[in-house]
């Protein structure tokens, strides 16, 4: 029996998913070295089975079928950026696959598929975990600016001051809130670098180990009180005493992921202060009343959803959810100082 015309479609859009999806590990893959790159390409063979799959069953109906705009765009940053973002995005689209569902789909394929997200997702968590601490002070920092200096101007424009005033109190906003991140960031990286040299062993330690007395074996200890079983640190201590192996010590990984205190603080100022000033811009730009409310709120809700969906996409959730989710507190921040500008008001006559 030949297969229905809405059929064969759907066999075509399967087909030009998977060679745009194997293009995207691809070109990935040509931005990575060692070991990613090898499961990149692994990822890219998968998905050629599963072309090879469509195109039998298509036969001489196959064609060069285009995929869908997501797909395309996808492949888009793939090319250009191939960064954590791409990742994020793949691994949204694995988590799409329609086999589970369709009778025409194998169920290794539809196996693949899940295997498939769950790889993409590792690699991307990867990225994450390399850009965690620059991405948590930029999201942060951006929105805190966004929102605490909306809500403060929104506030006192409410109250019916003069326009200087607003600006004034923006401008001032800025530069404390932008200060204090810092100054905070600074403390925060500071103090968690400080606690991880308390917790490192000192090296005197380990020169110490050929001089143990072997009948009171006091390295034991050191493993007992790190958590060791009695019968197992002695062993363990007799084997190092030997010569086996050397006292296990930190890579310094940790003190790497934390990073430096001054650039934590530097990256705070700056995040939190550009997103401080979109508020403000509308009264630098020198307009009032109303249209001034109305314009640094719609700024400020085009950011929000900016960083909402960065959030999302990093996240592998809905960018959608999390924008609107962003634009929702932030909006409902400045709608309460609004409100309460708006009840202590000062009249302007």
């Amino acid at each position: 029996m030949s297969p229905t015309p809405a059929r064969i479609r759907r066999w075509r859009r399967y087909l030009a998913a998977e060679r745009a999806e194997a293009a995207v590990y691809r070109d990935l893959a040509s931005r990575r070295s060692g070991e990613e790159r090898e499961i990149l390409l692994a990822l890219a063979d998968a998905e050629g089975r599963h072309e090879q799959h469509w195109l039998e069953l298509l036969g001489d109906r196959a064609g060069n079928p285009r995929s869908d705009l997501r797909t395309r765009a996808l492949g888009f940053l793939a090319r250009r950026f191939g960064s954590v973002f791409v990742l994020a995005l793949a691994q949204r689209a694995e988590a799409r696959s329609p086999y589970d569902d369709d009778v025409d789909a194998t169920p290794q394929m539809a196996a693949d598929e899940a295997i498939h997200e769950e790889v993409v997702r590792a690699l991307a968590a990867r990225g994450r975990q390399r850009l965690s601490g620059t991405f948590r002070a930029a999201v942060f920092g951006a929105n805190d600016g966004l929102v605490s200096n909306l809500a403060l101007v929104l506030g006192i424009s409410a109250s019916g001051v003069p326009n200087h005033i607003v600006l004034l109190t923006g401008v001032a906003g800025l530069l404390a809130g932008a200060l204090s991140m810092g100054a905070g960031e600074f403390v925060s990286v500071r103090s968690q670098r400080e606690l991880l040299d308390a917790t490192t062993p000192d090296a005197r330690g380990e020169q110490a180990l050929p001089h143990l007395d072997m009948n009171a074996n006091e390295l034991a200890l050191v493993y007992r009180a790190r958590g060791m079983p009695a019968g197992e640190a002695e062993a363990h201590a007799r084997d190092i005493i030997a010569g086996i192996q050397r006292m296990p010590r930190p890579s310094g990984d940790e003190h790497e992921s934390v990073g430096s205190a001054l650039g934590a603080a530097a990256s705070s100022f700056a995040f939190f202060a550009s997103g401080a000033i979109i508020p403000v811009l509308p009264y630098l730009l020198g307009a009032q009343g109303l249209t001034a409310v109305l314009l640094s709120a719609v700024l400020v809700g085009i950011a929000l959803l900016g960083t909402g969906s960065i959030v999302g996409l990093l996240s592998g959730t809905s960018p959608l959810t999390r924008a609107l989710r962003q634009l929702a507190i932030g909006y409902g921040a400045a709608a309460a100082t609004y409100l309460l500008g708006l009840l202590f008001g000062v009249s302007t006559a």
